[in-house]
């Protein structure tokens, strides 16, 4: 199994064979769109365009189950408290009360479940998006795409250098959990919490400081090839536009396209039929 969960997967699909600038683009306008959208027609219809370009990405749920994971568990916490904290927010949404349950302030009315699926729905869409972005985008890629649509390309490397160095993380971090095994120190589900947090802890110290050293080693490797002493460099991924580029570029302006239309015709973010 690979358990580089973030990091670059390598591939000969559509989704790969696009430049960064044009997976950057689109994955920056369908997250803000959708985000400001309470839409329920439109976040569907991105969730489909999402899964559908996570099938054809041919990303294996082995290498996203636990983001998946810890994503569905956050998103549930997220659902409760809401209903914890505004039980009533929908009703005040959408001008209606149907009540399905209960009765008083933590009444469980229809309304209030359409938000909450409202909710569900955007992290549907946003997590296959942002999985497919990061397994299929190369981190030097990435950078000369956030430098070529105005980032400084300081801030661009820097980004490239940190999604660079999380995988390298995730095998320090597997690395120093064995020798702590090795040593005796139980981790596995048989243990007490108590001891599975203390087997933590030594995990992170180590691991901690073996990442300062790595990054003071990177740090001064920059410094001496004056890096950033000149105002604009050249990428070597840096890559032109395709056909293939034009055309998801189209259908990313076409999906905008169909969300300022459905803004004008509900006359604001939400959409409630019933």
């Amino acid at each position: 199994m690979n358990h580089n969960i973030f990091g670059f997967h390598p591939g000969t699909s559509i989704i790969h064979r696009l430049t960064g600038t044009t997976k950057l683009v689109i994955f920056l306008a369908l997250t803000i769109f959708g985000s400001l959208s309470f839409d329920l027609r439109y976040l569907i219809l991105l969730s489909v365009v999402a899964l559908v370009a996570l099938y054809v990405a041919k990303i294996k749920w082995a290498d996203v189950r636990t983001i998946v994971w810890l994503v569905t568990i956050f998103a549930v916490i997220n659902l409760m408290l809401i209903y914890v904290f505004a039980p009533q927010y929908g009703v005040q949404l959408f001008g209606s009360k149907t009540v399905l349950f209960g009765s008083g302030h933590y009444a469980l009315t229809f309304e209030q479940l359409y938000y909450e699926f409202i909710v569900f729905v955007k992290y549907l869409f946003a997590v296959p998006l942002a999985l497919v972005f990061l397994l299929t985008t190369n981190p030097s890629e990435f950078a000369a795409g956030l430098n070529r649509i105005g980032i400084s390309y300081r801030v661009a490397y820097a980004v490239a250098l940190a999604l660079r160095y999380i995988p390298d993380i995730q095998v320090s971090y597997q690395t120093i959990s064995k020798v702590q095994q090795a040593r005796g120190h139980d981790l596995s589900k048989k243990a007490s919490l108590w001891k599975r947090l203390k087997g933590a802890l030594g995990i992170m110290v180590p691991l901690m400081f073996a990442s300062l050293n790595q990054i003071d080693a990177v740090s001064q490797a920059m410094d001496l090839r004056r890096f950033g002493k000149q105002k604009r460099r050249t990428w070597y991924y840096a890559q032109s536009f395709a056909r293939i580029d034009w055309l998801a570029l189209g259908f990313a302006v076409a999906l905008i396209a169909l969300e300022m239309y459905l803004l004008w015709q509900n006359g604001g973010r939400f959409w409630y039929p019933f």
